[in-house]
């Protein structure tokens, strides 16, 4: 008030009236926004094994090449995000700096955090920081177990198993308490150790404005959905509740840990494999529990207390049917000259080169390329392939954006 008084008791260009009130709230912080700050965790999903080979892959799809571009630099090299910082948490320690490509399981490949990273920044038009921590072969049910779910208990099945092998039951036992939410610890441990010190990763960060945990993606499963001991009525509807209810715990306990009560939360759904529907011949004896583990992952989102402010990501639909596709009929060339070598005893030079002509006859040049750029690890790694792992960062960040909004 005491400033519009002596602006209206004085006739003055109104450039410097611009001026001057820009510099008072700019001096006085005004306007100034909290730094965006974003989790990611999870296993090897969230590690991320796409090698940056298959980039090229992505701009071979029109509907994927502007992806691509977001990626990469006019004249190829990996684009270095100038506003968006990360620190990732391992197995190998800590990586931290701008993102860019190599912030995946090794410097060489990619996870989700790039294009969530991106997506997200351009959503937001301002500097955002990424925490992400991963670790391959993890479960929920133990590793990153929270403390509100209780310790982890051996249904009987397991113990009379333990009692039939002749192992020692108590010894398992200890080693599984203390294995139990391990990984949750460090996620929250290594969150808390980059808040309190934010400048060591984001130089630029400023105390005065703070930080807002903006959101959080989870990315697991594939170790809980392989394991038939713990979940032994797996390929049953409700299966797979035990995983439901310890995700929930997860949700709240990682909130109540970090002081955010309404923090948004994204639920990576495990999709390696794609839409159940579209599960090939070999495929088909797991339709009845993958979809049972994906409804379980799911399931949280639904209840009252995670309405609007828990999401879900089905990263099915960014599987890439074609590659499957290509890969099986691979096989089937691989095969035939495998049958071809004991036939005929073919030496091992002449089976390469009757491979690479059944090949030349089965795929064209496209189709060879497609094949050859697109995939570079197995399919619970989501083939390894930089198309599926850039929709599925992409799905992540919208998925969060969208909470936000809410």
């Amino acid at each position: 008030m005491r400033l519009q008084r002596s602006f209206s008791s004085m006739k003055l260009n109104p450039l410097f009236l611009v001026v001057t009130v820009a510099m008072v709230l700019w001096t006085s912080g005004a306007g100034a926004e909290p730094l965006k700050v974003f989790i990611l965790t999870g296993q090897s999903n969230m590690q991320g094994h796409a090698h940056v080979r298959t980039l090229d892959h992505i701009g071979m799809d029109p509907k994927t090449a502007p992806l691509l571009r977001e990626i990469r630099t006019a004249d190829g090299a990996p684009r270095v995000c100038e506003n968006v910082w990360i620190s990732y948490l391992s197995s190998g320690g800590e990586k931290r700096g701008r993102l860019t490509t190599g912030f995946g399981a090794d410097e060489n490949k990619i996870g989700p955090e790039l294009t969530f990273g991106i997506y997200m920044q351009k959503t937001l038009g301002e500097p955002i920081l990424i925490i992400k921590t991963a670790w391959g072969g993890k479960s929920i049910h133990t590793d990153f177990r929270s403390p509100s779910a209780g310790p982890f208990e051996f249904n009987e099945k397991q113990l009379e198993r333990f009692k039939q092998q002749g192992k020692d039951v108590a010894a398992i036992q200890a080693a599984k308490k203390k294995a139990t939410g391990h990984y949750y610890r460090l996620t929250i441990d290594h969150v808390k150790k980059v808040l309190a010190d934010i400048e060591s990763v984001y130089p630029d960060y400023d105390q005065n404005e703070g930080y807002e945990l903006a959101g959080f993606v989870w990315f697991q499963g594939w170790n809980d959905m392989v394991d038939r001991g713990t979940y032994p009525t797996r390929d049953k509807p409700g299966g797979y509740d035990q995983y439901s209810e310890v995700l929930t715990h997860f949700i709240r306990d990682v909130r109540r840990d970090l002081g955010a009560p309404k923090l948004p939360f994204v639920i990576g759904v495990m999709g390696a494999g794609g839409p159940v529907d579209k599960y090939l011949p070999p495929q088909q004896r797991y339709k009845g529990i993958h979809q049972n583990f994906r409804n379980a992952m799911a399931a949280p989102a639904a209840l009252d207390e995670f309405k609007g402010n828990v999401a879900t990501v089905l990263t099915e639909k960014y599987w890439d049917l074609e590659l499957v596709e290509l890969r099986a009929r691979d096989a089937e060339v691989k095969q035939r000259v495998k049958k071809l070598q004991a036939d005929r005893q073919l030496s091992r030079a002449e089976a390469r080169a009757t491979q690479e002509k059944h090949r030349a006859e089965a795929f064209t040049k496209r189709e060879l390329e497609t094949l050859e750029k697109g995939v570079s690890n197995a399919e619970y790694h989501y083939l390894g392939c930089a198309k599926i792992m850039a929709q599925i960062g992409r799905g992540f960040a919208e998925a969060t954006a969208g909470i936000g909004e809410k």
